[in-house]
């Protein structure tokens, strides 16, 4: 049986040349193009960019739900209450909650993989997401199916029961023998977005909060230039005390040529509206979303169109053509344990993207269609 489940990541390091950089996500800055799976800067560019983190979850779940049926009645009715009640990674329960993580590391890494777990009589009795960390795929001596070993430390052992092991992969390169995430060619442009953002935030912590420059010109009196240091030290503490944030009005009053003048007020802050969404219209293209599904409303008339929904229901079509295969495996794995041979079918749910008011007018369509066909008949 595959041992994923406990095992730490390797503990191999790289050394890696860190440039300077502002923003907490330094993998995006020193991220270099590479054949290899990226698994910790794809799960950094969700963390740093929300909006990307959002089209993740959204994909998934609009993927979704799904039935199994088979062709005899009780086996399906076992079926159906393994597939309720099955544990998924000892906190959570049901086949959905296993395809929802494995199509969500799916998306992310390019690459999914999970387990069947097994009891002491050998059938199955849970699933388990395994993390790619410490996961390591190899070609077979016979050039053509996929070995996997699981890293332990500086060694790495082949798993024992591949049969029980579930892996996927998304988009792969020819001969490649993991996919590529959905957010590959991102960290370049969510580098840029993020440095715009960090720009912002340092320009609206100089300029938000204000400061002055007081500025005391003496005059030609004589008295005036002698003790000017003493003034300008006075001025210096009045102000100070005229600041203070104590929640109280406080007037300065300066005898003599004063000038106060906002530190930074003849530059304001860059608009970064434009390069802003010229940023986010590259992500949102790389996620097949509608930016209104998003969050985002650059358009006081934007809606889905039929061409849009065509476009997305095409994208989680291909989606679920990947899980479909992963769910028969578990499912028929779970009845041959039980003795059943019967063949097993996945029905999806039906793909909703269009409003209410679209839906509406095509069962009025639709029901207009039937009248007429009935009074003709």
């Amino acid at each position: 049986m595959a041992k994923f489940r406990g095992k730490l990541p390797s503990k191999i390091g790289v050394p890696v040349i860190q440039q300077e950089n502002r923003h907490p996500f330094t993998l995006l800055n020193g991220y270099v193009p590479l054949c290899t799976p990226q698994t910790k800067l794809y799960y950094a560019l969700r963390e740093a960019i929300p909006i990307i983190d959002s089209a993740i979850y959204k994909t998934v779940r609009l993927t979704g739900g799904f039935q199994v049926k088979c062709g005899s009645r009780e086996a399906q009715r076992v079926l159906d209450n393994f597939l309720v009640s099955v544990p998924v990674g000892g906190n959570r329960t049901g086949i959905w909650a296993f395809t929802e993580s494995y199509l969500e590391q799916l998306l992310t890494c390019g690459t999914a993989i999970g387990e069947i777990v097994t009891d002491t009589l050998g059938n199955p009795a849970a699933l388990f997401n395994a993390s790619l960390e410490n996961i390591e795929f190899r070609r077979s001596e016979n050039g053509f199916d996929v070995d996997i070993f699981v890293r332990d430390g500086i060694n790495s052992v082949k798993v024992s029961r591949p049969d029980l092991c579930l892996v996927s992969v998304l988009n792969p390169d020819p001969g490649a023998l993991t996919g590529n995430s959905l957010l590959k060619g991102l960290p370049f442009v969510s580098d840029i977005l993020l440095k715009i953002y960090e720009s912002i935030g340092v320009n609206w912590e100089r300029a938000g909060n204000l400061r002055y420059a007081v500025t005391y010109n003496p005059g030609n009196d004589v008295m005036d230039r002698a003790y000017a240091k003493d003034r300008a030290m006075q001025i210096a503490r009045e102000w100070s005390e005229a600041m203070k944030s104590d929640n109280k009005v406080r007037d300065f009053v300066a005898v003599g040529d004063v000038q106060i003048k906002v530190i930074g007020a003849d530059s304001g802050i860059p608009d970064s509206s434009v390069p802003v969404r010229q940023m986010l219209e590259q992500i949102i293209a790389k996620t097949g979303l509608p930016p209104f599904m998003l969050g985002l409303s650059w358009s006081a008339t934007e809606r889905m169109s039929s061409q849009q929904a065509d476009a997305l229901t095409s994208e989680l079509e291909a989606y679920r053509r990947i899980l479909t295969p992963v769910i028969l495996k578990i499912c028929s794995l779970f009845l041959s344990s039980l003795g059943y041979a019967c063949p097993l079918s996945v029905e999806w749910d039906d793909i909703t993207l269009q409003d209410e008011v679209e839906l509406s007018r095509a069962r009025l369509y639709r029901a207009q269609a039937e009248k007429l066909e009935k009074e003709i008949k």
